[in-house]
């Protein structure tokens, strides 16, 4: 037996005694989701218990390092764990910002004070946070934000205001892109800086989308007092972290295109259309479209293992983000057309109980910022043709 196929019978002896049954097969509505911090919200005591166990082994965050909390797995020991968290359908058991943007930003531009204070956090679930970069005026053009922090000696006053910020109304803390030398060209001249969100000044309000719910908000600084050594990175480059971390953003929303929640679709099809006399989908469009959307899935979660190594090894394209996260956008936002199709008529009920309070049609209609957050798909495609293409007038 090798190290590796040890780690699997370890791992999988592990999973088995201490996975809840709760967590066990799909999530069955957005209240399922882990978010952790420190007003936590848990739709069951077993997914409460399921983050207190991952995350004191550091398995919400399986390659960062056991000195920050992590689990100090090799990448070959990570896809084992992922591909035995699949084998018992187990749900994540961290959603978090922190694991996904600002944890690699940590590690790689802050100081060692920062890691020891928040990683260990971050994996454990017990701090969540939101992105402070889009602003009314500084989109896709992020580079023209104009939130402003003076100096004051040992700490900087910020003012101004951020949009579509994720979740800012739940958040524990922000970390945010400032202007801090404001006669500098815009790409320099900016910092990225944390901060509490329960900090005097700052304040936030929610933005309801098509879908009649939204996890957006405007947020506003109002002479919001920030300390020195909340700095991530040098003075005046917080463009160079903002880029690495867009990276890791770009990525993650990519992600979304590799895993479904709810039932398969095949599942719910059966049910609303029925079957033929072989036990097949009686609809063979739809079901040539579904067999379709999951392997390209299937592709896709092989390229995300492949993406995943050539970063490891610092070998991969600065475009690669670029287009995971406009395919695997393009891919979630076909699953969701195609669960609408399968859904039949509770499809496009609204608010009843039988659809889950409307669940297919708004989480349909929230796809469809998938290819505009973190980027928009034109954007993606712009960077994509340049960069890695290298097409001619691109």
């Amino acid at each position: 037996m090798t190290d590796l196929d040890a780690f699997r019978t370890e791992t999988r002896a592990w999973l088995e005694e201490n996975c809840p049954p709760e967590v066990r097969g799909p999530m069955a509505s957005e209240a399922d989701t882990i978010w952790g911090g420190r007003d936590a919200v848990f739709a069951t005591p077993g997914h409460r218990l399921w983050l207190e166990r991952m995350g004191a082994r550091g398995w919400t965050a399986p390659e960062w390092p056991r000195e920050y909390g992590g689990g100090g797995l090799s990448r070959e020991e990570a896809k084992v764990l992922a591909s035995e968290l699949r084998r018992i359908k187990a749900q994540p058991a961290l959603a978090s910002f922190g694991v996904w943007m600002l944890g690699p930003a940590l590690l790689a531009f802050g100081t060692e004070e920062q890691k020891k204070r928040f990683l260990p956090e971050i994996v454990r679930g017990e701090i969540r946070w939101c992105q402070g970069y889009s602003e009314p005026g500084a989109g896709s053009d992020l580079a023209s934000i104009q939130t402003k922090a003076e100096d004051r000696g040992d700490h900087w006053i910020v003012n101004g205001q951020k949009i579509w910020t994720s979740y800012a109304d739940k958040a524990d803390w922000i970390f945010c892109l400032v202007r801090t030398d404001p006669e500098a060209p815009k790409h320099l001249g900016i910092s990225f800086v944390l901060f509490d969100m329960k900090t005097p000044g700052v304040t936030t309000r929610p933005i309801t989308l098509i879908s009649g719910k939204s996890p957006f908000c405007e947020t506003f600084f109002d002479d919001v007092r920030v300390e020195k050594e909340n700095l991530v990175g040098t003075l005046n480059r917080g463009w160079d972290v903002a880029k690495y971390l867009l990276a890791h953003e770009r990525t993650m929303i990519g992600a979304m295109g590799e895993v479904g929640a709810g039932r398969p679709l095949h599942q719910t099809a059966l049910e609303t259309i029925g079957a033929d006399a072989e036990g097949r989908l009686d609809d063979p469009m739809l079901r040539a479209r579904i067999a379709e959307l999951e392997i390209d899935a299937a592709a896709f979660r092989l390229a995300m293992e492949r993406a995943g190594d050539q970063m490891k090894a610092k070998q991969a394209h600065p475009a690669i983000a670029s287009m995971l996260k406009y395919y695997g956008s393009e891919l979630n936002k076909r699953r969701h057309e195609l669960r609408m199709a399968a859904g039949g008529i509770d499809a496009l009920e609204w608010e009843g109980e039988r659809s889950h309070g409307g669940a297919a049609a708004r989480d349909w209609l929230r796809t469809k910022a998938n290819s505009i957050e973190g980027g928009t798909s034109e954007i993606q495609l712009n960077i994509i043709a340049k960069h890695l293409l290298q097409l001619p007038g691109a």
